[in-house]
């Protein structure tokens, strides 16, 4: 006998959909964008952790909490610190919210070779 899985489309907020508050879900899913950017430079850099967080200004621990995903451990001000130093450009946006709606705020973070 199979078993049947109901299938909810998610709201885009991956943090919402988990039941955080708005602001909350908006202040992670921002962080987060900002981490795996930062994971990537890591990652395509060929460094080691040491070295990394070296050029990162960041401890080697340090460094591996981001690459763990310890995002309660990094303010948004952090990160985008951290992307500027592994030569990322951050871009936030912030717009009003319509009426009735939720204020809209994201995060842009690309690096030149990308664009």
């Amino acid at each position: 006998m199979s078993k049947r899985i109901k299938m909810v489309r998610g709201s885009g907020n991956v943090f919402r959909d988990l039941g955080f508050p708005e602001s909350e879900a908006r202040n992670l899913a921002l962080r987060s964008q900002i981490m795996i950017r930062i994971e990537e430079f890591v990652e395509r850099s060929g460094l080691t952790q040491a070295r990394a967080a070296a050029r990162l200004g960041l401890t080697q621990p340090r460094l591996n909490a981001l690459l763990r995903g310890k995002i309660g451990q990094f303010s948004l001000d952090a990160l985008v610190n951290t992307a500027t130093r592994a030569g990322l450009q951050v871009e936030l946006r912030v717009t009003s919210a319509r009426r009735g709606g939720r204020s809209k705020g994201e995060a842009r973070v690309s690096s030149p070779e990308f664009y």
